[in-house]
């Protein structure tokens, strides 16, 4: 047989590679798509909690021209405020004093052209209880200590001034809402399949979302530090597999 001519040879390898390059292409079309048959869906579990820690810090604050008659009346206040702790039900055993300061107006130059207490005293009770539905009843009365001349500040470092409410049971939900969100994504995604007339398979990927604890009345200006009663969610996010 006559040697073929190297132009025949070499189309002869081109058309090789361009079919063979379409069989993988080809392949690769397939196989993308399978991989890309899933659906995306989302699960949500949500609990009702209530605080089992409250934060409530009493700024107390005092003022005379004579130093000690101005230690002294903060000393009454700090008194009074405990006095009144112990009248609602609060541990006082509990109730720590903390940033304790004393300002002289006239050096501080806060007293300006006119006249002014020189001395005044700050401190801080802060009055910490398991026991959370106590404090907010005590809070509610806290016109009491203004009756009874307690001067109180709200101090920028604690925020108004009012009861932080805290839960610190989260963890004990975790593993119970994980498995219902997960079974609600299950759910919307078996939907999905039925009306697509597919079927579910297993977990292409999955995202477990952020736990958020909400206040239970969601309205402006309302802060889920203020609420006994919390709102836990989680959202979960899961790619199942569909099967023809």
């Amino acid at each position: 047989m006559p040697p073929l001519d190297r132009s025949i040879v070499a189309a002869l390898i081109l058309a090789s590679g361009i079919a063979l390059g379409g069989a993988l292409a080809g392949e690769g079309i397939v196989r993308s798509r399978t991989a890309d048959r899933y659906v995306t869906v989302k699960g949500e579990s949500e609990r009702e909690a209530h605080a089992d820690l409250a934060i409530w810090p009493l700024r107390i604050v005092a003022g005379d021209n004579n130093l000690e008659t101005a230690h002294q009346r903060l000393e009454a206040n700090v008194q009074t405020v405990r006095e009144f702790l112990a009248r609602h039900q609060l541990d006082t055993a509990a109730a720590s004093s903390q940033d304790f300061s004393v300002t002289d107006t006239y050096l501080s130059g806060e007293s300006g052209s006119r006249a002014t207490t020189r001395y005044v005293i700050r401190q801080t009770i802060v009055v910490r209880s398991t026991r959370p539905e106590l404090v907010l009843a005590a809070s509610q009365r806290v016109a009491e200590l203004v009756s009874a001349g307690v001067v109180l500040s709200s101090g920028t470092e604690y925020g108004s001034g009012g009861p932080t409410f805290i839960f610190s049971g989260l963890n004990g939900l975790k593993p119970q809402m994980i498995a219902e969100a997960t079974a609600r994504a299950r759910e919307a995604a078996e939907q999905f399949a039925h009306d697509s007339h597919s079927s579910v398979g297993g977990i292409h990927s999955a995202s477990q979302g952020v736990f958020e604890i909400l206040p239970r009345d969601q309205a402006p200006g309302i802060s889920e530090e203020s609420q006994i009663v919390k709102t836990v969610r989680v959202v979960s996010t899961i790619d199942y597999l569909l099967r023809d």
